[in-house]
């Protein structure tokens, strides 16, 4: 594995140079026909996904694992639109960010160039394998894909497709780089290549995400879980709160930009707490309640089937990614960013508010990556926010924070301009000045 790891990551650093060379039109002419063989080969994708998900339902996954690691016609069709998306982006590569003059002369600026060699590791979802590649090839960035054994077979098809594409449009072929082997080692491997790995960036589960940054001797950008939490205030508007308390649970809740916690101030909550709970009932969502919150609802005969429990103190640390939310109930605003503050992981939390003082301060106090003011937190996502794609949500505060997007996988780098400046105007001694020959630039 060692050696395995050694070879991949020199494989990659080797195409570097040639990556910062791509014009645009050769990157975005490769994500192009990547795109159009996705939907070419689909069958194949499909075929290679049915391997997974029979391997996973075999082990026991669950079936929001199950439901992250699918693949059908219309994520294949999302996959090939990425593409298309990350195409259409002005390319980040060489713009020049900021530009000053000096009293001495010097034009000053700052020019926007790739990380370099970015290696990904991920788990589940084969999507990430497109959004992490389009986005390092538009950046020029060399990326190698470490996904999880169990999407191997999805993952394996996705990169041959890509490679594929490469050849045909005059890519640099190795610049997307596949870990063909289940085997964990390899991780530890390529996380110890300083000097050939710029930046290693995982996107997982926290177990994962903790492993990695314990493990690497690479810079790591991360998260380490979404635990988002959604604070319905007292001048909410209840129709706002109830769509997006639903949605922001219940459309899509094995993702990390799904709420775990929902808090809601006492004056509201004997009106508000009822009504969600009916939905969550409808949707089969479990709710682990703190005792108000439960003393409420356990006794209602309209929530007679409802799924509702006490909650423990574990509940509000949970990322559950399931169907399951813990409530808590606050007397005021300060009370719920106080509990974000406790229980949150710095990624999404929103507040549903009628009063605009209220919302600033919450968006002011709340730190996190990124914070609502009525709607869901599911739009936490780089496509979402018009960037085309993400790596993931990192939850740093160095480099980059919320959706690593194609700009994200840039970094600045000065760049100066001068026309023969010399600090202190210190130069050769002034009685060597007539040995040059200024018109030939030569010592005579």
């Amino acid at each position: 594995m060692k050696e395995y790891a050694l070879e991949i990551a020199q494989r990659a650093k080797r195409t570097v140079r040639a990556l910062t060379k791509l014009t645009t039109n050769i990157k975005n002419r490769t994500l192009l026909r990547t795109s159009e063989l996705l939907l070419e080969r689909r069958e194949d994708i499909l075929k290679e996904n049915r391997k997974d998900l029979e391997n996973a339902e075999k082990k026991g996954y669950s079936k929001a694992l199950l439901d992250r690691l699918a693949l059908d016609e219309k994520r294949i069709r999302q996959m090939a639109q990425v593409l298309k998306d990350v195409a259409s982006l002005p390319d980040p590569v060489g713009e020049i960010i900021n530009m000053w003059t000096r009293p001495n002369g010097l034009k000053v600026g700052q020019m926007r160039v790739p990380l370099g060699v970015i290696l990904i590791i991920y788990e589940a979802r084969p999507n990430v394998t497109i959004e992490a590649a389009s986005l390092c090839m538009k950046s020029s960035n060399a990326v190698i894909l470490k996904g999880g054994s169990e999407t191997i077979n999805s993952n394996r098809i996705l990169v041959e497709i890509i490679r594929q594409a490469c050849r045909e449009t005059g890519f640099p072929e190795d610049g997307v780089m596949f870990v063909d082997s289940t085997d964990r080692t390899v991780v530890n491997e390529l996380l110890k290549l300083e000097g050939l790995v710029d930046v290693a960036i995982p996107r997982g589960g926290e177990s994962l995400i903790r492993a990695v940054a314990e493990n690497s001797r690479v810079p790591v950008i991360k998260h380490y879980k979404g635990v988002c939490n959604l604070y319905v205030d007292d001048e909410a508007d209840m129709v706002k709160a109830l769509n997006i308390a639903y949605n922001a649970k219940v459309q899509r809740p094995s993702v990390c930009n799904a709420i775990e916690n929902l808090i809601v101030h006492r004056e509201i909550a004997d009106k508000f707490l009822p009504e969600i709970a009916y939905y969550y009932m409808k949707a089969g969502v479990e709710m682990r309640c703190d005792e108000y919150s439960y003393n409420l609802l356990k006794n209602s005969e309209r929530l007679k089937d409802a799924k509702i429990v006490p909650a423990k103190e574990e509940d509000y640390y949970e990322e559950f990614l399931d169907l399951i939310i813990a409530v808590k109930v606050v007397d005021s605003l300060d009370e719920a960013i106080d509990f974000i503050e406790k229980y949150g992981s710095q990624h999404s939390e929103a507040i549903v508010t009628e009063n605009y003082t209220k919302g600033m301060e919450f968006i002011q106090e709340v730190d996190s990556a990124a914070v609502y003011i009525n709607a869901s937190t599911r739009f936490t996502d780089g496509n979402e926010f018009g960037l085309g794609a993400e790596m993931g949500i990192s939850t740093d505060k160095i480099h980059a924070r919320g959706p690593m997007a194609l700009k994200e996988l840039t970094i600045p780098k000065f760049i100066i301009f001068g026309n023969g400046q010399l600090r202190e105007n210190v130069g050769i001694p002034q009685e060597e000045d007539t040995r040059i020959d200024r018109e030939s630039c030569n010592l005579r």
